[in-house]
């Protein structure tokens, strides 16, 4: 007999399944022996009250073996012969199109900018040995996206869109922990997505399709309105760029830092439109306080609760004021990909255990907040404020910072707390420098998170400047009903670069329906 419960349970009780075996024969009048096994499906942490409690949905089997269900597998057929589409971007968005194209019968040719996910974990590792960054291999070009190495965060308020199911399932047939299909807030880890990431690739490979590294889409190629494929440069095979084409219909991946895609689209007149975005920077607390406050508890997480996490947002001033990518128990980390830039963001670990919390604290913008009306100018505001950071930063990776209470006083901070951020910090009155409507919005924000948190708002927090890339500043213009480009037959703006999606399981989400609309599209042009 297979029986499902749901059940509030303490936290020491939900850690381990026999502890819930244990709860549920006191509970449920069950024999303990009887029970096989019990599957956690969902699972959520109430801290909303000072004695903490676990909701859990579980699946019992009662004299009954578990069956093989813990994720749904997706099948996904030979398709070296099939008709080729190219996916430009191999983050989130283009590897989901990818191996949805695979699933349709279809053979995707992936071309990234960057290097394997493997290969980039060197030349990340050099930002800050070097305080140089390389432009085609960092945080955010590369296998995986910017995603790879900003921890894996899965939670999505993106649900009409698409399957999020599908999305974390597939992400368990490559190798993530299925425990991401019952947490509320699920994630894999900066440590662990790699190798999922690498099994996605190989999937691809293995059933006929192509990932080619190093190869940098530089334009589409056109017949009259129509897109009939790319032209780009490769360093795969030598130093010196080879300059290579690919034919197909095109879904365009290339995710929110790729500034060159959107120059090469203005220049050639490609209809797109300038997006808000969200400005400010990282704000990084101890973990053991961030647990304190959260847990309403002296000695924070105690034995058998997780890093906590908090999530504010507020109204200064008529424009949202939020905290972005929150990363318990996790590191901040330089987001940059040129010279004379700096970036931040963050990333956790599986087990979430360093001794440091942060997110970005941002202010929302909106193109009318910007003067002119050149379509880029929300780029140029970003491309702007982060060479400002960098000169702040005695023009390296150094990052300028600030204490929290300091920032809300209008203090310099004469020294500064220990930092996760590896480059190294210098103190810096980001109050004074960074545009006074962004200052005064978190001013008046962190006043308002720090009475909704008794303990939030302390000069034990340290602001790290700046926060910049939370998502594209334009959106590449699409049909609502093909995902294809308003004018251009055969291309498919996809995911957080083309402006329709805001993290990993939306961009997902959205790859795969632009793999769906190509493999229509392709029907009919044929």
């Amino acid at each position: 007999m297979i029986q499902e419960y749901q059940i509030r349970v303490v936290p020491q009780v939900a850690v381990n399944e026999e502890n819930i075996k244990e709860y549920l024969a006191e509970e449920k009048g069950i024999d303990a022996r009887t029970i096989n096994c019990v599957r956690t499906l969902k699972r959520s942490i109430d801290a909303r009250h000072r004695d903490i409690y676990v909701n859990l949905k579980v699946r019992v089997y009662i004299n009954e073996l578990p069956q093989d269900d813990a994720f749904v597998k997706t099948e996904y057929p030979d398709v070296s012969s099939a008709p080729r589409v190219i996916v430009v971007g191999a983050g989130p968005g283009g590897l989901f199109a990818a191996l949805k194209l695979v699933e349709l019968g279809l053979r995707p040719i992936v071309l990234e900018r960057g290097k394997d996910v493997r290969e980039r974990k060197k030349d990340l590792a050099m930002i800050t040995h070097t305080q140089k960054v390389d432009s085609e291999s960092n945080y955010c070009f590369g296998e995986g996206g910017a995603g790879a190495y900003s921890d894996g965060k899965l939670y999505t308020r993106s649900k009409k869109r698409g399957s999020v199911d599908k999305i974390l399932n597939v992400f368990c047939q490559h190798g993530a922990s299925t425990s991401i299909l019952a947490d509320a807030h699920p994630h894999i880890g900066t440590d662990k997505l790699p190798r999922v990431i690498e099994n996605m690739r190989n999937t691809i490979r293995s059933c006929g399709g192509e990932v080619h590294f190093r190869t940098k889409m530089i334009s589409l190629i056109l017949d009259g309105d129509r897109v009939v494929g790319v032209n780009a440069l490769s360093t795969f095979e030598s130093n010196e760029p080879i300059q290579k084409t690919f034919n197909g219909p095109v879904i365009l991946a290339t995710g929110h830092s790729a500034r060159d895609v959107y120059r090469h689209f203005a220049d050639a007149q490609i209809e797109m439109e300038a997006k808000g975005i969200a400005v400010g920077v990282r704000l990084e607390h101890p973990s053991e306080l961030i647990d304190q406050i959260q847990y309403h508890n002296k000695n924070g997480r105690g034995k058998y609760l997780p890093a906590a996490e908090y999530s504010f947002v507020t109204q200064a001033e008529g424009r949202g004021v939020y905290s972005f990518c929150m990363c318990p128990g996790g590191f901040v980390i330089p987001s940059a990909t040129g010279p004379e830039q700096i970036v931040t963001n963050g990333m956790s670990p599986a087990n979430r255990g360093t001794k440091w919390s942060n997110s970005g604290m941002v202010v929302q913008i909106n193109p009318e907040d910007i003067e002119g009306d050149d379509l880029l100018r929300m780029m140029a505001f970003q491309e702007s404020l982060e060479r400002d950071t960098w000169q702040q930063g005695n023009m390296k990776q150094t990052a300028p910072a600030q204490r929290m209470a300091d920032f809300v006083n209008k203090r310099l901070s004469y020294d500064l707390p220990a930092s996760s951020y590896a480059p190294g910090l210098i103190s810096s009155p980001l109050h004074f420098w960074m545009p006074e409507f962004i200052t005064s919005r978190l001013q008046q924000a962190f006043k308002t998170f720090g009475k909704q948190a008794h303990g939030f708002l302390t000069n034990e927090a340290v602001m790290i400047g700046t926060e910049t890339r939370t998502s594209s500043p334009v959106r590449i213009l699409r049909n609502r009903e093909t995902f294809m480009h308003v004018r251009l037959q055969g291309l498919f703006p996809c995911g957080e670069g083309a402006g329709y999606a805001g993290g990993i399981v939306s961009a997902g989400i959205d790859g795969e329906k632009c793999a769906e609309m190509a493999s229509e599209y392709i029907s009919i042009c044929n």
